[in-house]
Parts: C-alpha cells; structure tokens; sequence
C-alpha cells in the first residue's frame, strides 16, 4: 500500500489529500489558486469538482453544470454549489501507478500488477527511460533521493566518476595579481568560471560527491553517473546525475525491446515468457546485487585456543583456495561461485572424547 499522488500525513497521523479552494464572486464560480489539504472526513463535508472541468481565462468555471462528488457519491451540481475541486486527475492513484500509460484504458487487475511490478523492479545495469510516459518520471526520478540535484547555479568546471565541481557566479569583483578574473558588471561566462577553478577559489566552487558501487537495503547496487559536461552551465535544481533506475534524469525501471503477445482464447494469464537469447548476451536485464560477508573470531572456553583466519585450510584441496591472499581472504577482483571459500578459517577442536570408530583406528594405526 502506499499513498496517492500529493497526499500526506498531518501531525495527527491523518492523511491529507490537496485541494483547490472555489470562491463565488459576482455571480461567477471562481477556480482559485489557494489550496487547502483536507481529511477524508472533512472532504465528505464539500462537494468538490472532478478536475475535467473547463476553465475561462479569468479562472472561471465555462459549464453551468458541473460533475463532482459529495460524501463519495459522484454527480452533476451546479457550479455554484462547488466549494473545492481537484488539484490533479492523477491524485487518486499513487505514484506507480500514474506512471502507467494509457491508465484509464486499463483492466483494473492487471494496473494493480503492473504498479506493484514496477515497486518490485530492481536497478538494471543499463537502464533506459521509456519511450512512451506520462510525464511522471521526470519528478518520480528528481524525489527519489538517489540523484543529486544542483544547489545554486553556474558552469561545470570538473567532473568525473568521482566528483562534480561547479563554479558559482561572485557576488563581488574578484582581483588576481592586479588581474580582474570577474567583474560584476559582465556577464558570467564559463572561461571567467574557469579561471576561478584554476587559481583554487573555493568559495565559489560547490562540491558534488558521486555514490560509487554502493549496496543499498535491497542488496543492489546504488551507482551515481554524471549526466553533465565539462563547461555546461547549470541552473539551481537541474539534475546532475544519474542513479539507480534512473536514465538522464527520468525513472527507468525497464528497457525499451520489442514484444508480441499470443493469447489461447483468453485464458491465459502470464502463462508462458519466451524471452530471446539476445537480451541475455547483450546483459539487457542484467542487474547487480551485492551480498555482504563478516567472520569473527573468539577464544574458545576452557583453554581450546583461538579461532584463526588462515590460508592453510585442512581437508581441502589447492583449488579451493587459489583465490585467497597470505592471510586467508579473497583476493579482490576474483570471481567466484556458490560454494567457493572467501575466507579461511580453523576452529581448534580440543579434547574432544573420540567415537568408538575413531577409538578403535588410534588402536591400529598406534595413536592415541
């Protein structure tokens, strides 16, 4: 479950949805621009306008006859019985499920899949904005949290995998050697930016840090591209990278590939995914997971020793452990399998009473 686009949780725990607040002046129905969250209690109380109304230039309502709901019935009132309208036709579904194309010519069923799809969908390795939207993505993307968005404007003066370095317009002449780098009275340019970031002027610089292969809740990846170039000039609140899910600032959960659909007199329902070994070679639903592995070490009770991390692992062959270093780790970059050790460990084992079989082979063999 999750909350309906605009919708929030007052102080109370109660959650709000937006409004816009219908004034009655001179015999017109005005649309105003004042909005007014309300409760689902409070919100049985009005009669609000569902947001397909018509609008004049002055913000008045053209119809006589206005479509709208009270108490959770819909019906047609007359204009001058609205007291709010809608802010939006998409707040009645959520975020997922406005981002659906095409929604409202949808089996209810299968929207309600496809959002609970899309919540489920994991960062692909190259990801891709869809070519058919619905304008959500943009704004889906830039709330996330997982992009960096500009804090004040100006030109990119260095960028990498790294950083993001962006030089800001002074607020007063700057001076060099008797040299002006930047008077107020010019324009703002990307080579007077430029001479700032090479003489180290860092007050006028603004720092980005990029997440770089980090593991994220979910165990997937969290990877930060820059999507600007050296020399671009930024305004405050533009995009400057790319993260998980995200393809130049818009929400990516998929690819854009070619599919046909073949039904069996409309019964099936998911019943069979062909998918072409193609999309498999060219990792185009490829993603990357991470799994986090701690080993620690204890002294054991009653004087048995100390665990140890070590390479000489009993009882295993020189295969097993080709990939860990001196001390008994893996060595960075190696690629393993299910199964392989990552680190070698020992456990003293003690005085521990002996089977009757293992009695019995001292016997023979003379040990004790």
């Amino acid at each position: 479950t999750s909350l309906s686009t605009y919708a929030k949780v007052n102080k109370y725990g109660f959650i709000q949805t937006p409004f816009f607040k219908v004034l009655h002046q001179d015999g017109k129905t005005i649309l105003s621009r004042h909005i007014d969250y309300l409760t689902a209690d409070q919100e049985k109380e009005e009669i609000i306008a569902s947001s397909g109304f018509v609008l004049d230039a002055n913000n008045a309502f053209k119809d006589k006859k206005i479509i709208a709901r009270r108490n959770g019935e819909t019906g047609i009132f007359e204009r001058s019985q609205i007291t709010y309208a809608d802010v939006s036709p998409k707040q009645i579904v959520s975020v997922a499920t406005s981002s659906i194309p095409f929604l409202e010519h949808n089996d209810a069923s299968r929207a309600l899949m496809g959002a609970n799809m899309q919540r489920q969908a994991v960062p692909l390795l190259i990801p891709e904005s869809p070519i058919v939207g619905t304008g959500v993505e943009y704004r889906a993307a830039k709330d996330s949290g997982c992009l960096i968005i500009a804090r004040e404007s100006g030109f990119v003066t260095y960028v990498d995998a790294q950083k993001i370095i962006i030089t800001k317009k002074p607020n007063q002449n700057v001076l060099l050697n008797g040299k002006t780098l930047y008077d107020t009275t010019q324009e703002f340019t990307y080579a007077q930016a430029k001479a700032l970031y090479e003489n180290n002027y860092k007050e006028h610089q603004a720092k980005y840090t990029l997440i770089n292969f980090a593991k994220s809740n979910q165990d997937t990846l969290v990877l930060q591209k820059p999507i600007v170039v050296l020399g671009e000039q930024i305004n405050e609140g533009d995009i400057l990278v790319s993260g998980p899910s995200t393809s130049q600032g818009e929400l990516a959960l998929g690819r854009n590939v070619t599919v046909a659909f073949m039904t069996w007199e409309g019964y099936n329902y998911e019943d069979a995914i062909i998918m072409s070994e193609e999309l498999v070679k060219r990792d185009v639903y490829t993603s990357i997971h991470i799994d986090k592995y701690e080993v620690q070490t204890r002294e054991l009770k009653k004087g048995s020793g100390q665990e140890e991390i070590t390479r000489e692992v009993p009882n295993v062959g020189a295969d097993a452990i080709k990939n860990l270093d001196e001390r008994g780790i893996i060595i960075p970059g190696s690629e393993v399998k299910e199964g392989d050790i990552l680190v070698g460990k020992i456990t003293p084992q003690g005085n521990i009473e002996p089977s009757p079989s293992e009695k019995l082979i001292q016997i023979v063999i003379g040990e004790k």
